[in-house]
C-alpha cells in the first residue's frame, strides 16, 4: 500500500510560498493570513510531512488547551474531513486522546499544547513548532521553546491575524528586519478566498455590533490598529501610546516606590512598581514570574536597588494555609516586606477603576512591555453558543498582570489619592490683624487683688 504525504490536501497559490521556505531550509516564519485563509489546515499538513523527513517531537501550540482540543484535535472542514486525519491513520502507532498525543510508527511525536499551560513543555525537545493564533497566546511560551530550536536545528512558524499593537505587532516587525525570516502578509484582497460582495456584507455587519469596522479590518486586511476583541482597556492604552505615555520613565531616587501585587498560588504572581509625583502615576517597572514562593520575590525586590513605600497586596494575602496555619501576610513580613491589604471591591468595580485612572498613567515601555502586554490582552471571556461576549474576563495568561493593576486602581484610590490639607503661608503680621484678634486699647489694664 502506498501513502502520499501530505494527504488530502492541496496547498493554494498563496500557501505554497511558506511550504517551500521551510523545505528550502528557513527555520522562523511569521504568516499573517486572513481569517478563513487555511492557516490550520497548512500548518498541519506542514507537520505531517516533517514527521517523516525528520524523525522527532513536533507541538502544535493555541493560545487554550481547550481550543487546542476544540479547534485542531477535534476540528472538521466545511469538507467534513477532521483536520488531524491529514495524518493518515495507517501511520499512527499510539492516539492518546485526553492528552492529545500522536505517536507514529516511525517514532515521530505529535502533540497539541495550550500556552495557558505552558509548564508542559519545560524539559521537553521540540524539533518543529507552530504557534497558532499567535497574537492571542501567552508570549512566554516562545521564550521556552527558543533556545531548544536554536539548539537542535528545529523550525518554527507563527501564524495569526492581527490584534492590535502586542507582542504579535512586535514579532512581525522583528522577522521583517530579520534576513532569515520567512514573512508573509495576506489581505482578503491578495488571496480572492471571499468576493467583494462577500466582504462588504462582513463589513457591515462589524459596522453594525461595534460601531465600527476596527474589527473588520483586523480580521480581513490584517490591520494592527484597534485592540483585541473584547479587550477591556486596548483603546485607553492606544491613546496612552498616541499621548506618548508609554515612553522611557525613568526611576527618580528621591521618591520611594510602591508595589502592587496578585499573588499566585501555584500560579504566577505579578507585580507593578510605581512612583507618584504630583497628579502622575510613574510606573516604573513590573515583574512576573511563575512556580515561585515569596523568598524568591524579596529577594528580586532587594536586587533592583529601589527605595520601597509601601507594599499592596489583595485581600486573601491575609487568609492561613491549612497546611502551616500561617499566612502569606505573616510570612511576607518576616522577610522583610509589610504589606497593606486593598479593599475588596467587585470585579467589575476594580475593572472601572482601572479605566478611570490609567489616563493618570506613564509606563516605561521597556520594562513594563510585560504587563502592557497583559493590559491590552485583558478581555471579556467569549460564549460560543450564543457568539456574544459574557461580563467576565477569560482567565488566561493576561489575567495576574490585569489584576495587580485593578489593586493598584483601587489601592491608589484609597490610600495614595487622599486630599491633603491644604498649607498656606503669610508674611508675619501684628496680632490685631488676625480676624477675631482682641481689639489695642489705650486704656491701662484694671489691676485685681484678692
Amino acid at each position: 500500500m502506498e501513502i502520499t504525504l501530505p494527504h488530502n490536501y492541496q496547498p493554494r497559490d498563496y500557501q505554497l510560498p511558506l511550504l517551500q521556505a521551510i523545505d528550502n531550509g528557513i527555520k522562523r516564519a511569521v504568516v499573517l493570513w486572513h481569517r478563513r485563509s487555511g492557516k490550520d489546515k497548512t500548518l498541519i499538513n506542514l507537520i505531517a510531512k516533517k514527521m517523516f523527513e525528520r524523525v522527532g517531537s513536533y507541538y502544535y501550540f493555541m493560545p487554550t488547551y481547550e481550543q487546542g482540543r476544540k479547534i485542531l484535535w477535534e476540528g472538521i472542514d466545511k469538507d467534513g474531513f477532521r483536520f488531524i486525519d491529514h495524518i493518515p491513520k495507517e501511520l499512527r502507532a499510539r492516539v492518546d486522546n485526553q492528552q492529545m498525543v500522536m505517536e507514529l510508527k516511525n517514532g515521530s511525536i505529535f502533540r497539541v499544547i495550550g500556552t495557558d499551560k505552558i509548564d508542559a513543555v519545560v524539559g521537553t525537545n521540540p524539533i518543529g513548532s507552530v504557534f497558532s493564533e499567535y497574537s492571542l497566546q501567552n508570549p512566554l511560551a516562545w521564550g521556552y521553546i527558543r533556545p531548544i530550536l536554536a539548539e537542535n536545528g528545529g523550525w518554527a512558524v507563527f501564524n495569526y491575524t492581527s490584534r492590535g499593537k502586542n507582542h504579535g505587532y512586535d514579532l512581525f516587525r522583528y522577522a521583517q528586519s530579520q534576513e532569515d525570516w520567512f514573512v508573509q502578509k495576506l489581505t482578503a484582497d491578495d488571496t480572492g478566498v471571499f468576493t467583494k460582495e462577500q466582504l462588504e456584507k462582513e463589513r457591515e455587519q462589524y459596522i453594525l455590533e461595534d460601531g465600527d469596522d476596527l474589527r473588520f479590518l483586523q480580521e480581513y486586511y490584517n490591520s494592527f490598529e484597534g485592540s483585541v476583541q473584547g479587550s477591556y482597556y486596548g483603546k485607553i492604552l492606544q491613546n496612552l501610546e498616541d499621548k506618548k505615555q508609554v515612553t522611557k520613565v525613568p526611576y527618580e531616587p528621591a521618591v520611594k516606590v510602591d508595589t502592587w501585587w496578585d499573588l499566585g498560588v501555584g500560579d504566577a504572581t505579578a507585580i507593578w512598581f510605581t512612583q507618584s509625583i504630583g497628579k502622575e502615576i510613574r510606573v516604573i517597572d513590573y515583574l512576573e514570574s511563575q512556580g515561585e514562593g515569596l523568598p524568591y520575590y524579596a529577594l528580586e525586590l532587594q536586587k533592583k536597588g529601589y527605595v520601597y513605600g509601601e507594599h499592596f497586596a489583595p485581600f486573601d494575602i491575609q487568609v492561613k494555609e491549612l497546611g502551616s496555619g500561617i499566612s502569606r501576610l505573616e510570612t511576607a513580613k518576616s522577610l522583610g516586606i509589610s504589606f497593606r491589604v486593598v479593599p475588596q471591591l467587585s470585579i467589575d468595580d476594580g475593572i472601572q477603576a482601572v479605566r478611570l485612572i490609567l489616563n493618570k498613567c506613564w509606563f516605561d515601555e521597556t520594562k513594563c512591555q510585560r504587563g502592557l502586554d497583559c493590559l491590552r490582552q485583558y478581555h471579556k471571556e467569549f460564549d460560543d453558543k450564543r457568539k456574544c461576549y459574557k461580563n467576565v474576563p477569560l482567565h488566561d495568561w493576561s489575567s495576574h498582570g490585569s489584576d495587580a493593576f485593578r489593586y493598584l486602581a483601587v489601592g491608589h484610590n484609597k490610600y495614595k489619592d487622599r486630599q491633603e490639607p491644604e498649607l498656606k503661608i503669610q508674611d508675619w503680621q501684628p496680632a490685631s490683624e488676625f480676624e477675631g484678634a482682641p481689639q489695642s486699647t489705650n486704656k491701662k489694664p484694671e489691676i485685681f487683688i484678692q
